[in-house]
């Protein structure tokens, strides 16, 4: 029971992975303005909003002048005065203010129902081009309408589902999130077996992770195969790819770390293989010290004995033997008998 309870958690933990990653996007993401601004802001060095911005310009001013046989050299003059503009401080500055306001439109599309499309105004980059040609002294500069010319960047008819998707995830915020890994743990605890849980875990992050890298590719998708196919598709890409890049960044963060935890749990229940013989010098086991005779009781040596010659010095503190003649024998008859002096104390050696 325990088991089959592990292993439904283990693939809710799979579906909360990427429902967490959304939900919690969605709301410090999208649902903050500070953030989505930063987000957006290394898109005013990108080449494809240079030209998505050039060529929205250069249609919105052209449709409202008639230079007559001059009508192609000042579409020309002016789309490049707007790529010059592009690199420029002050156009970075109006990028950033174009972004905040399309925070507030992206936020009611996406999560209020309300309106379909997301739209960059280009009005405040328009004025600054018009009053930097005006400074430069360029013929009709003054004549450059203002127009609220804009870069659409998503269109909310061709989210479907995914807007509904996006309403309910930005109400739940990081809740998913904490959940999932709430649950992670709770896993891990109901488990018979811990060690094959925590590597179904770590599997069960890594799948979620892959199925976040697909959701968000195929929102891509979605996204822009309804957009027509000029200059906004191009930046609506890039707008795309700067909003999700911490959606990217996640999922291959959560991959690999499901990954290792896996991997770890793995390898740490592997039996260990026994060493073999001959391979290292064996250490050899010291001999225990041999156990001190019983009182009375002759103690042997392992070492041969070896003949002492009368006279011969022995070892310190060892009786010395010499032979003597037996006077006490029959007479005519001489023998020798052995008569052992009594240990000296620690003679040294004498050389004779």
């Amino acid at each position: 029971m325990r088991a089959c309870l592990a292993t439904v958690l283990t693939v809710l933990l799979t579906v909360l992975v990427p429902v967490g990653a959304v939900a919690a996007w969605a709301d410090l993401e999208i649902g903050n303005s500070d953030r989505f601004v930063s987000a957006m802001a290394p898109l005013a060095s990108d080449p494809a909003v240079h030209e998505a911005v050039a060529d929205r310009i250069t249609d919105g001013v052209m449709a409202q002048l008639d230079m007559g046989p001059l009508q192609d050299g000042v579409r020309s003059l002016l789309h490049e005065a707007v790529l010059s503009f592009a690199t420029t401080e002050a156009f970075a500055n109006a990028w950033r203010t174009a972004a905040r306001a399309a925070h507030h439109a992206a936020v009611h599309v996406l999560t209020s129902g309300g309106g379909n499309v997301v739209t960059i105004d280009l009005a405040q980059i328009t004025e600054r081009v018009k009053g930097q040609l005006v400074h430069d002294h360029v013929p009709y500069a003054d004549r450059i309408p203002v127009r609220h010319t804009q870069i659409t960047a998503v269109e909310a008819e061709g989210l479907g589902v995914w807007r509904d998707v996006a309403q309910a995830l930005r109400a739940a915020g990081v809740w998913p999130a904490l959940a999932t890994v709430a649950l992670s743990g709770v896993t891990v605890l109901v488990a018979v077996r811990r060690r094959r849980a925590l590597i179904g875990v770590g599997l069960g992050y890594a799948g979620g992770a892959m199925v976040l890298a697909v959701v968000v590719a195929v929102a891509r998708g979605t996204l822009l195969q309804d957009l027509p196919d000029n200059g906004d598709r191009g930046a609506a890409r890039a707008i795309y790819d700067a909003l999700t890049a911490s959606l990217r960044t996640t999922a291959w963060s959560v991959l690999a770390g499901g990954l290792l935890l896996a991997l770890t749990a793995w390898l740490a229940g592997r039996p260990r293989r026994p060493r073999r013989p001959g391979g290292a010098q064996a250490r050899r086991t010291p001999e225990p010290p041999d156990a001190p005779s019983a009182p009375g009781t002759a103690r042997t040596s392992d070492a041969p004995a070896t003949a002492r010659t009368a006279g011969a010095p022995g070892p310190p503190g060892t009786p010395r033997t010499s032979s003597a003649p037996d006077t006490n024998g029959a007479a005519g008859t001489t023998g020798t008998t052995e008569t052992t002096r009594p240990a000296q104390p620690a003679d040294p050696p004498r050389l004779y």
